[in-house]
């Protein structure tokens, strides 16, 4: 399958786009004395966006040589991740504040970026076939980082979203809706995981 040739200059306006997007915001929040870097990258969506900028800039490097398997693996963690932050975004944030005052920067990172990032492995699928194996080191990341913001939550009482705040309904509607957020890992996890594999070009599996 031929490569898009819009592709290459696609990632490189996305990576230049979402680090504009984070520098701007974080400037804002330094402006009016906000700014604390150990909360703003403590936010899964920022994180999120950090991974998918890592994804295409070791896309850009390799160019049109064979990619690695642990590129593929990222790749499809970005696409993951970014694809549950649009929807957890849409369903459990609306009007919630994140640090993202900035109306364009929202968009960037919530919708945007996360359309990008999928659309990019749909037109330029992977060049190994991810297996299950797969699928559960794409969980290990967001559980973990949920265990440790709860333990940070805990110690200092700051919660980057409301729903991990037990102060909003105890620790129960804290896990009711982690482990609702995680079957929604789950279900995409293997949606991209299977529509990668239905459009990809290599041989092996995981």
């Amino acid at each position: 399958m031929r490569r898009p040739g819009f592709l290459p200059a696609l990632r490189l306006g996305s990576v230049g786009l979402v680090l504009v997007a984070i520098i701007a915001q974080a400037a804002v929040l330094a402006d009016v004395g906000a700014f604390d870097p150990t909360r703003f990258f403590a936010f899964f969506t920022i994180q999120s966006n950090l991974i998918g900028v890592a994804a295409f800039l070791w896309l850009l490097v390799v160019g049109q040589r064979r990619r690695s398997r642990g590129l593929e693996v990222l790749r499809g963690a970005a696409a993951v991740y970014l694809t549950v932050t649009f929807f957890v975004v849409i369903f459990l944030l609306s009007g919630v504040d994140v640090q993202l005052q900035l109306v364009w920067v929202d968009v960037v990172l919530h919708k945007v970026f996360p359309v990008v990032v999928v659309l990019d492995w749909i037109l330029d699928p992977p060049m190994h076939r991810l297996g299950a194996r797969d699928l559960v080191t794409w969980l290990a990341y967001p559980l973990i980082w949920t265990v440790l913001t709860v333990i940070r939550g805990a110690l200092d009482g700051w919660y980057p979203y409301p729903f991990l705040d037990p102060a909003n309904g105890g620790y129960g509607q804290v896990a009711i809706v982690v482990v609702g957020v995680l079957v929604g890992f789950i279900g995409i996890s293997a949606a991209i995981l299977a529509l990668g594999n239905a459009r990809s070009r290599g041989q092996t599996t995981g």
